[in-house]
């Protein structure tokens, strides 16, 4: 009777402590890409890119539905590799960036689909509109990284979204409405 008494205490006990907290992860800026690619009067598939971001990720491992994702892109770091090009992205034909330089995502949700895959839903803000967009996404590898020794963690996530949601509908539809994004990241634990 009291081993059964002592152990009803220890589970009482462990119930009653917090959740473990998710643990914080931060962008690897050598190691992530932020890509985005759309048909031009279908003659091609071009492909651009931003050369700066920031974000945050929190981390649960033993219960991915309790992570969350932050990221903020600045606009004018927009990188096609033609100069021209990128400064006819940045003007009030698409990004507006004078008006409007900041993308954000912030996750509402993460579904676990599988032992390697994710949904992750959020509010993507651009051009001074949110909207809903879900992240497919592929987790490659959580661990220690054999190098630097430092706990990582590495994505790859995509998302197909329409820019005439987003006010940046210019050329639409000889320029593709629909855009497809793409992220590959290794993130690190913070501290």
């Amino acid at each position: 009777m009291r081993t059964s008494l002592l152990a009803i205490a220890l589970l009482a006990a462990t119930a009653a402590l917090p959740a473990a907290a998710a643990d914080v992860y931060t962008l690897d800026p050598n190691h992530t890409q932020i890509r985005f690619g759309w048909s031009h009067f279908g003659f091609s598939n071009m492909t651009a890119g931003f050369d700066s971001f920031s974000g945050e990720l929190k981390l649960d491992p033993s219960d991915w539905t309790q992570s969350s994702v932050n990221i903020t892109i600045p606009l004018d770091s927009v990188d096609s590799g033609v100069a021209d090009f990128d400064t006819h992205l940045k003007s009030p034909d698409f990004f507006d960036t004078a008006k409007n330089n900041e993308a954000t995502f912030k996750s509402t949700k993460v579904e676990k689909i599988s032992d390697t895959k994710l949904k992750v839903i959020g509010d993507l803000s651009l051009h001074g509109i949110t909207k809903e967009v879900v992240l497919d996404v592929t987790i490659n590898k959580v661990g220690k990284h054999p190098m630097s020794g430092a706990e990582q963690a590495g994505f790859d996530a995509t998302a197909t979204v329409k820019r005439s949601d987003f006010k940046v509908d210019k050329f639409v539809p000889n320029v593709s409405d629909e855009v497809w994004i793409k992220i590959s990241t290794e993130t690190k634990k913070a501290g």
